[in-house]
């Protein structure tokens, strides 16, 4: 059990991650009227920037606030809502991550736990001399692999939208790519074809060198879709059933899936592509690669889910794994989660200039953002909690790449002055 793993250091360290209610000194009991927040989603839409955003902001887990504005698409559309449905890319790794949290939390994954234990193909691996060194200049790895490293992006693995050289092309003829974008080739987009299963995906990633020495330093990978494969293994059940049976139905998030069913595609929205200052549908709403199965469900990057859908997820995080009467998953694997799961001699990210810490998938805020756990995604989303202020936010929008727009960086300075007004 995972009550078993917290240590005294690590329950100081999270004690106030699931605080009731907390608020800032000052902070309105009313609660954040949302006005720096509601100015940036009206500029951007307005000033036809971008077709539609949706804010969506709560407390606890009272009912949430939204902001929407604008179109699901460029022209005459459906307005957004909270449920229209938006491409989270990356925003489903901490789901991938609490989904292995559940897991340890029953006694079937250790947080140490050498990888080829499960994985047996993972238990002798290489590491490249240096990231971008030819293939053949390797050599054996020190440390083994660990879930704590698949968790938190320490375990080595490279990624086709970070490395370069001959790795990059290795995962590429290999199709271990991230996630799936367009039908149609596009300037400075991979039109590539992933590897068939989840199965395949792992075995094909066991066969080639790591880019970093496993446990050294956080290095943004392909480590959450190789951890969908442990799930899958540990549990008996595809990555896709087991979300949807232990976090899915639980949390009431029936518009989140890898695939968008042909009945939703009115609520849909376009994903653009912004070369050159122009936008160009990289993912027409009508004829979206979304609606066909994909090859395997990436945990990494492959989710679409609504405004109203991930909020949900957010406030059962907020509740301590509990969703009004229903549990989801326990108190202790969330307190876990979403502690800093860094090893602790890691090269840390930095975000924006700040060192961060990072859990179960997702960024974890350090100094004065203790208790802040979420991350961002590919096309301009992002979703995150604070829980000593027991605030939950989320900005829906589809674009890229992500920082055509400043919106990731500008969406939680607004949520963060609207508590402070």
């Amino acid at each position: 059990m995972i009550e078993t793993a917290l240590t005294r250091r690590a329950l100081l360290r999270t004690s106030a991650l699931l605080g009731a209610g907390a608020l800032l000194p000052g902070a309105s009991r009313a609660g954040p009227q949302w006005a720096n927040v509601k100015r940036l989603v009206t500029g951007y839409v307005d000033g036809g920037k971008l077709p539609g955003m949706v804010a969506i902001l709560g407390q606890g887990q009272a009912a949430p606030h939204v902001i929407a504005r604008g179109t699901t698409e460029r022209g005459a559309s459906p307005p957004v809502t909270a449920d229209s449905l938006f491409r989270i890319y990356s925003m489903t790794k901490p789901i991938t991550g609490m989904a292995a949290m559940i897991l340890a939390d029953e006694g079937k994954l250790g947080l140490d736990q050498p990888l080829g234990d499960i994985l047996p193909r993972f238990a002798r691996m290489q590491v490249l001399d240096n990231p971008d060194a030819p293939l053949d200049q390797v050599r054996p790895v020190r440390n083994p692999i660990t879930i704590r490293h698949l968790l938190t992006h320490t375990a080595g693995l490279g990624y086709t939208i970070v490395q370069k050289g001959p790795i990059k092309q290795a995962y590429e003829d290999a199709g271990l790519v991230p996630a799936r974008v367009s039908r149609v080739p596009m300037p400075d987009l991979d039109t590539l074809h992933p590897a068939p299963s989840l199965a395949a995906f792992a075995d094909r990633l066991a066969k080639l060198p790591l880019v970093y020495e496993p446990g050294e330093r956080w290095s943004y990978s392909v480590s959450l879709d190789l951890l969908g494969r442990v799930i899958e293994v540990v549990s008996g059940l595809p990555l896709d059933a087991f979300m949807a049976e232990r976090i899915f139905g639980p949390c009431g998030m029936q518009s989140t899936a890898f695939q968008v069913p042909r009945r939703d595609a009115a609520r849909l929205t376009t994903n653009y592509g912004y070369f050159d200052g122009m936008p160009v549908p990289l993912d027409p709403a009508r004829a979206s690669i979304y609606f066909d199965p994909p090859a395997f469900p990436f945990g990494g990057a492959g989710l679409v889910s609504s405004p109203r859908d991930y909020d949900r997820f957010l406030a059962m995080l907020l509740g301590g794994g509990r969703l009004g009467r229903t549990r989801v998953m326990s108190d202790a694997a969330v307190r876990l989660g979403m502690a800093n799961l860094l090893p602790p001699a890691a090269i840390a990210p930095q975000i924006n200039g700040r060192v961060v810490g990072f859990g179960a998938g997702g960024m974890v805020g350090l100094g004065e953002d203790a208790g802040t756990f979420g991350w961002s995604g590919a096309a301009g989303t992002v979703g995150f909690i604070n829980a000593p202020r027991s605030v939950r936010a989320g900005l829906f929008v589809q674009f890229m790449p992500f920082n055509a727009f400043a919106v990731q960086s500008e969406f939680p300075a607004a949520v963060k002055a609207d508590i402070l007004a």
